[in-house]
């Protein structure tokens, strides 16, 4: 047998473990000889210690055994009891094997009690389905006679029938029988397209009838109702759902009443999208629909369930439906005034309180939340149509206005004139009221179209113009076969130049923003090439004039004194008096511009190399002649009010200084002060004055055009050129023989 010790290791181990538990505790206690004194007390209090652990612990070991034991006694009378259950399970078992014979027989009485319960349904429905057939004409009946509510109601009797007929048989799977139920049924779909076609007669019809007759109305709207309680529940069941299932008549009264409404106004054929006609049609459109929507919102909505929501229905209706006829319209080549008129009543009339608007409307009406009738994107297409067209239109008035004036210009009489006496045509006030017209009935619109019809006016005027410049040179040509044609051509170039600064002094009113009334860059350089074109045109006139004068200087005749100044002093004074009926600004330009044209023309014929003074003499005449000259026509413009120090005549004057010189060696001094003063002056110009001088050397002549050379000058900004516009005369080649090299 094994020790207790091989047993219960453990019980060793803690005996073990105990022990140096107590030797450590005890050597740590009595260290000290004088601590030995107490080992008494420590023996009998750990006697007592231990006396008290030892009876807990036989406590809980009685207390542990005593529940074993009754754990046992439980487990015993335990498996008696299971024993017993087994037994009786066993005598049941038998038991029921013995019955299954009996079972069998209840299973027939079962069958046939179900078969008793099918014929017990059958013959209480019998007297039903014999008088089918009589319901049926019964209810036709009904129906001629427009007794909707009965008829409704028989036919839902009907189709009840039926319908529990089709369950009970899709119950039990007996899906071939259906087939004869329906037949015999057949009268059914009969009778409900009979009533549908009724009904969806008295809803297209029913703006009439609220009005007439709103009982056949309500009672529709009754059976639509009663029908959608059916098709709700046979949806909520889930089961079975009879044929015909859902009938959704509730969205059909919707369907017909929109067709209704969009058939009566907006699929008529044969619109006339053009003038009176389309601005009739939105005119009828603008009084049904508001006469429309008085009765769905004072009548019809009484007469139909508030979860119709019938009001919201129909304005969203035709709004709809007027969105798809106005695109519909707009997708045809309409002219400018139906554009415009599609516009405004899109934009303006809709929302008006003479339509969607009406105080009759409000606040039930609401068509702000159904967005715009007319797109942005469909909006900004219809008015670059819009402009496409005005922009033709101006273009045929313009040019006919142009063909007009055109035409004046040859008239035998002077033009019209303001109460100032100036010149001027009807021209300018027609264009201008023609442009500010199209833009300030644009702005009726929206400011969008208001700002593509200004900026197309801008162009076009600017197109205009330049048309008119070729009109002005056309006649200029004409003038120039034949002096006399037009009789009064100059006084119509001037009359030309006063409606040129009217059309730039008015063009920035034509702006929508009073602000931003700044002329575009462009516009204003057409208006500039305009009045320079005409401008040109006259001083080429008084060029015609002065031309033969012109010619005739520098000569000896001349030298000796003659009446050609004169002679161009009045013909100068002729054509200025003709500038004074243009308004000042004008008359200063023209003024100043035949001043540098007379100067530039004497500087001219004086630079052809016609004579050279042979001797002192003659220099002294010449420069006698040319401060008489000079000075003659320098007070006829200063008479006329030109300063003399924006005079060009001043070139004159230097240039006598450089023929007056008396020592030709000082010339390079002289010329260095003259090209300062005149820096637009050549070499050939220099040459040319010293010949004319007749007394300068090869070596002065090349010293001073050294020191030009040596001296470049750089115009300024606000030169006025004159010698850049005199050719001088090329010199003479010298004389070559055949076959030979020039010197």
């Amino acid at each position: 047998a094994s020790s207790p010790d091989e047993e219960w290791p453990e019980a060793e181990k803690a005996e073990k473990l105990a022990r140096g538990a107590a030797l450590k505790w005890a050597s740590g206690v009595f260290y000290r000889p004088e601590k030995l004194e107490g080992l008494g007390q420590y023996r009998s209090r750990e006697t007592q210690r231990n006396s008290s652990i030892q009876s807990r612990l036989k406590s809980t070991v009685q207390s542990y055994l005593e529940g074993v034991g009754a754990g046992l006694e439980q487990l015993r009378s335990a498996v008696q009891e299971v024993q017993s259950v087994c037994q009786d399970l066993g005598a049941a078992r038998w038991a029921l094997l013995d019955s299954a014979d009996h079972f069998q027989g209840l299973q027939q009485m079962r069958s046939l009690m179900a078969e008793h319960v099918q014929l017990a349904s059958v013959v209480q429905v019998l007297p039903q389905l014999f008088s089918v057939q009589e319901v049926f004409s019964h209810t036709l009946q009904l129906l001629r006679g427009q007794h909707l509510l009965e008829a409704h109601a028989e036919l839902m009797m009907m189709e009840h029938l039926r319908d529990d007929i089709l369950s009970q048989l899709h119950l039990r799977g007996l899906s071939s029988a259906q087939t004869t139920v329906l037949s015999y049924f057949g009268g059914l779909q009969e009778l409900n397209e009979n009533l549908a076609k009724q009904l969806w007669d008295i809803v297209g019809n029913g703006l009439r009838l609220v009005r007439e007759d709103p009982v056949l109305f309500v009672t529709a709207v009754r059976i639509i109702e009663r029908e959608e309680k059916i098709d709700d529940t046979l949806l909520l069941e889930a089961t079975f759902l009879p044929p015909g299932r859902p009938k959704s008549w509730k969205q059909k009264f919707y369907q017909v009443l929109q067709q209704t409404i969009t058939g009566t106004h907006f699929h008529a054929t044969g619109v006339d999208a053009e003038g009176p006609g389309l601005a009739r049609h939105l005119a009828m459109l603008q009084k049904d629909i508001v006469s429309e929507l008085r009765v769905v919102k004072d009548l019809m909505v009484q007469c139909v369930p508030a979860h119709y929501n019938i009001l919201s229905v129909c304005t969203t209706t035709y709004h709809q439906a007027l969105t798809s006829h106005l695109q519909d319209i707009l997708q045809e080549d309409l002219d400018k005034q139906s554009l415009f008129l599609l516009l405004e009543w899109a934009l303006h009339v809709y929302h008006s309180p003479q339509m969607m608007g009406h105080p009759d409307l409000l606040p039930e009406v609401d068509v702000s939340a159904l967005g715009p009738l007319v797109s942005p994107e469909l909006v900004d297409q219809t008015e670059r149509k819009y402009v496409v067209k005005v922009k033709a239109s101006m273009l045929e008035w313009l040019q006919r206005t142009l063909e007009v004036e055109f035409k004046e210009w040859f008239r035998e009489e002077e033009p019209e004139t303001d109460h100032q006496g100036f010149f001027q045509s009807a021209l300018p006030v027609i264009v201008m009221q023609m442009l500010s017209e199209n833009i300030r009935v644009a702005s009726l619109i929206t400011d969008s179209l208001q700002q593509k019809v200004y900026t197309m006016a801008l162009e076009e005027l600017e197109a205009f113009l330049g048309r008119l410049r070729e009109a002005l040179v056309q006649c200029g040509k004409e003038h120039q076969k034949d002096r006399t044609v037009p009789k009064y051509y100059v006084s119509y170039l001037l009359a030309m130049l006063n409606n040129n600064l009217a059309l730039s002094s008015s063009v920035s009113s034509l702006h929508p923003n009073i602000a931003c009334r700044e002329v575009p860059a462009s516009l204003r350089a057409a208006l500039d090439r305009t009045q320079k074109k005409t401008c040109q045109l006259l001083l080429e006139e008084l060029l015609l004039d002065l031309q033969p004068l012109c010619l005739q200087l520098p000569s000896r005749k001349w030298l000796s004194g003659s009446q050609l100044v004169s002679s161009m002093c009045e013909v100068i004074d002729k054509y200025t008096k003709d500038f004074s009926r243009v308004r000042k600004p004008i008359f200063t330009l023209l003024l100043t511009e035949s001043e540098l044209l007379v100067a530039s023309q004497y500087l001219r014929a004086l630079m052809q190399k016609k004579m050279v003074c042979k001797s002192k003499e003659e220099r002294g005449q010449l420069c006698d002649r040319l401060l008489q000259d000079a000075t003659q026509l320098r007070e006829l413009f200063c008479a006329l009010g030109l300063d003399g120090s924006q005079q060009s005549l001043e070139a004159v004057f230097a240039l006598r200084e450089l023929i007056c010189l008396k020592d030709p060696a000082m010339l390079s001094l002289e010329v260095l002060g003259f090209i300062t003063k005149y820096p637009d002056i050549s070499d050939e110009h220099i040459s040319t004055l010293l010949d004319l001088r007749g007394d300068v050397s090869k070596e002065v002549r090349h010293m001073v055009l050294e020191m030009m050379a040596q001296h470049p000058q750089v115009l300024p900004e606000s030169y006025r050129p004159i010698f850049s516009t005199i050719l001088v005369p090329a010199p003479e080649l010298p004389f070559c023989l055949r076959k030979g090299k020039c010197a």
